[in-house]
């Protein structure tokens, strides 16, 4: 098994849509372990670590004023092979080319409010978690049906 943790943020139009338990229970069903997860405000100084590497981009402006416009729900997942099984729940980046099925593709609207991150790779995920998560904030448990995943 290649254990691994990961970053899922449902960002703000997911939380004022109220559809934080759907993609909570997709995570869920898919075998994937929450060991930390709380409901913040991302301030601007938090927004620009997370995005840094769109800095230079034409649109770093807009994910900093988006993700800092109302809470999000952070979640430090776990799980066999994580980073690549959430990327695949969620879908394509742009929701208009994500698949049907996927979390994008069934709640996205464009673009910008494409309704949650997943980090995007192991180094990616460990940066994330330590930015949204303190050591003692993960939590380290078994779960019963991991014999059956």
């Amino acid at each position: 098994m290649n254990a691994q943790r990961t970053l899922v943020l449902c960002k703000p139009d997911i939380v004022q849509r109220q559809l934080i338990g759907r993609v909570i229970s997709r995570l869920e069903k898919k075998g994937l372990k929450i060991i930390g997860m709380k409901m913040l405000r991302v301030d601007e100084d938090l927004a620009r670590q997370h995005y840094q590497e769109h800095v230079e981009k034409a649109f770093f402006s807009d994910l900093v004023s988006f993700i800092t416009v109302s809470p999000v729900v952070a979640i430090a997942i776990e799980g066999n092979n994580a980073v690549e099984v959430v990327r695949r729940l969620m879908g394509a980046t742009n929701p208009q080319d994500a698949a049907a099925g996927t979390i994008r593709g069934d709640f996205g609207l464009n673009l910008t409010r494409n309704v949650v991150h997943g980090s995007d790779s192991l180094g990616s995920a460990k940066r994330e978690l330590a930015l949204f998560f303190s050591q003692e904030e993960l939590q380290d448990y078994s779960l019963e049906v991991e014999a059956w995943l």
